[in-house]
């Protein structure tokens, strides 16, 4: 894990408004909590450089694009090799329709979020990333009913 700078209250405000809303221009931003826009623009690159702030993105539904099946997977392993687990988690980083990719202690070795077209598109992915791999002993599939809750927001209050 990265070590992180301190933290303070302004840095936790403004990604508290960034991560609902990047759009913000950083003079708002500066209106919202009292700071100038050029403050504001120094301290978010500085949360960039630092690590603290990834990236800026939209969330977008993925049914609005062709994708409205969500689907949780468990995989586990036949083998931990490091060469062997590194390349099923590269075959995982690589598929765009891996939307998230945990690796995980317990009962399974990985978890992951598909966002699919339907059952023939999760089907084909299953061939390409499970059982044409060498390394998937077993997988588990979760259909989901119902997107309640996404999004990756960090809660920003001070520990």
């Amino acid at each position: 894990m990265a070590t992180t700078p301190p933290l303070d209250s302004y840095d936790r405000q403004l990604l508290a408004l960034v991560q609902d809303d990047c759009r913000l221009s950083q003079a708002e931003l500066g209106a919202r909590v009292h700071l100038s826009a050029a403050a504001v623009n120094r301290r978010l690159k500085r949360l960039s450089d630092d690590g603290v702030i990834e990236r800026f993105s939209a969330q977008v539904r993925p049914d609005a694009l062709g994708y409205p099946l969500t689907i949780v997977v468990e995989v586990q392993v036949e083998n931990e090799r490091i060469d062997l687990l590194d390349a099923v988690t590269q075959s995982f980083l690589r598929c765009p329709f891996v939307q998230q990719c945990y690796y995980v202690a317990g009962e399974c070795d990985f978890v992951l979020i598909f966002a699919v077209r339907d059952m023939d598109h999760y089907t084909a992915l299953t061939r390409e990333l499970f059982y044409d791999s060498h390394n998937v002993k077993r997988f588990k599939t979760l259909v989901t009913m119902g997107r309640l809750k996404t999004g990756m927001q960090v809660p920003v209050a001070e520990s």
